[in-house]
């Protein structure tokens, strides 16, 4: 019995379908990130977190002013006239409104500034990225990071990679519902598609896994 070589093409296609299926990610995409002039938009205000580096300014009053201050590991920091303020959690604005209601017990209206000098980020501020990159790390955000930011951060995909096969965890802040999104960051940063490129939001999670062939 002779089969038709049709049947042999239709079969393969059949298979390459699959083999595509299985190497693909689960769940939705995100929309593409866009490259417009008029997209950029400032992020939410950034918090404090441990280690950063400060520089905390009295007016008129330099002896209680500090530059390059780091915030301890536990979170806190002390100035003249002012130990062990929290700061970890709060913005810079928070931070310098707490300041100035210690330092009036001390001195006449003062106006103070606080400055972040270095960022370290708290960790649902920070885009993680583990699996197989080549430097799985934790990445301070910033104001309309992309995927493709993040991955160059971090040095782009091992060899073995299943780039598309990623997938971004995202944790909703009200809910605390995590949703999982499909990455397809083989097509994003092997073939150049743009439209593989999405945002990225404070506290995602991008895990890439191994090929499994």
């Amino acid at each position: 019995m002779l089969i038709s070589p049709t049947i042999f093409r239709s079969a393969g296609i059949a298979l390459a379908t699959a083999t595509l299926a299985a190497c693909a990610g689960t769940g939705p995409e995100l929309p593409s990130a866009s490259y417009g002039t008029g997209q950029t938009a400032p992020s939410e205000e950034y918090i404090i977190g441990p280690l950063d580096e400060l520089t905390i300014h009295v007016w008129r009053n330099p002896e209680l002013s500090a530059e390059k201050i780091q915030v301890r590991p536990d979170g806190r920091i002390t100035i003249p006239l002012v130990r062990d303020m929290p700061a970890v959690g709060k913005t810079a604005t928070q931070l310098q409104n707490d300041i100035r209601d210690e330092l009036v017990e001390y001195i006449e209206q003062p106006i103070v500034s606080v400055i972040v000098n270095e960022f370290n980020s708290t960790f649902d501020q920070q885009i993680r990225v583990v699996g197989s990159t080549e430097q799985p790390a934790s990445l301070p955000y910033r104001a309309n990071m992309t995927v493709l930011d993040a991955m160059i951060a971090v040095g782009g995909l091992s060899e073995f990679a299943s780039g598309n096969r990623a997938k971004l965890l995202r944790i909703d802040r009200e809910s605390g519902k995590q949703t999982e999104y499909r990455l397809r960051l083989s097509d994003l940063l092997k073939r150049g598609d743009s439209s593989a490129n999405v945002m990225l939001r404070p506290g995602d999670t991008i895990i890439i896994p191994e090929s499994r062939f």
